[in-house]
């Protein structure tokens, strides 16, 4: 509607939010151009998964959902049984394809992208501690992680920024990250998951074009976190955002 109306806005374009949305596309548009990310399978219908050779554990989840929506602890799955009760509750359940992917086993990170073109900065990583979830949780931000266990009465800390990253790696991460929000055509701001596999291996899980920004430092929402440890209060976070977008129109 913005651009109909032709006025400026902050923030990706509609075709960059709708890839982005739509997790196998993306997934295919970095593989296309050789940005590591886990071997996938959409299954429209069950017998989409008839003879798939993939390695378990596996990732099931709608295709089509943000915030963890989703996403439990049954999503990881161990065994071909396991799959097809995942699938089937996500196509009744979600009325939607599920994505399948192979389940990534090494450290995961959030890593918060603020400008354009060359000014494009990466704000410091933050990784989500996985070996402080309660013993009986898989290690997934799950649906259960994000909205019953990481609340402000549960105190649930699992988040370190900025990550302890040897100086290879964190390069290694921010030039993935970079790659994805230019090849996705992201514009002022994006969140962007990481997670390494088992060969080390920075891989994209997720592009969030619209992240969530809740101002309150106790309910744990990664932006923000990541600006504070740049040394930006909330307001100069926002301000920051409207600058880029402001410039990019060539508005100042």
């Amino acid at each position: 509607m913005l651009e109909m109306l032709q006025l400026p806005y902050s923030g990706s374009d509609p075709l960059t939010l709708g890839i982005c949305l739509d997790k196998s596309r993306a997934k295919e548009i970095l593989t296309y151009h050789k940005i590591p990310n886990a071997k996938f399978l959409v299954a429209s219908r069950m017998k989409d998964i008839t003879g798939t050779n993939f390695e378990f554990p596996l990732i099931v989840k709608p295709i089509s959902e943000g915030s963890s929506k989703g996403i439990f602890s049954s999503s990881f799955v161990k065994n071909t049984k396991e799959l097809e009760d995942e699938v089937g509750r996500i196509l009744t359940s979600y009325n939607q394809p599920a994505l399948i992917e192979e389940f990534l086993p090494g450290r995961e990170f959030t890593v918060a992208v603020l400008g354009n073109g060359d000014e494009t900065e990466v704000l410091p990583i933050i990784e989500i501690r996985y070996e402080d979830f309660p013993e009986d949780v898989v290690p997934l931000y799950s649906y259960e992680a994000k909205w019953i266990l990481d609340t402000k009465e549960n105190n649930f800390d699992v988040f370190e920024c900025p990550a302890k990253l040897n100086k290879q790696l964190q390069e290694k991460i921010k030039e993935t990250v970079l790659r994805t929000y230019n090849v996705l055509k992201c514009k002022d701001w994006s969140r962007i998951d990481v997670r390494l596999d088992k060969n080390g291996v920075s891989n994209i899980i997720e592009i969030n074009p619209l992240p969530g920004i809740m101002p309150d430092p106790n309910e744990n929402s990664s932006f923000p976190k990541a600006a504070c440890a740049a040394g930006m209060d909330y307001n100069q976070m926002i301000q920051r955002v409207l600058y880029s977008a402001a410039k990019r129109y060539g508005l100042l």
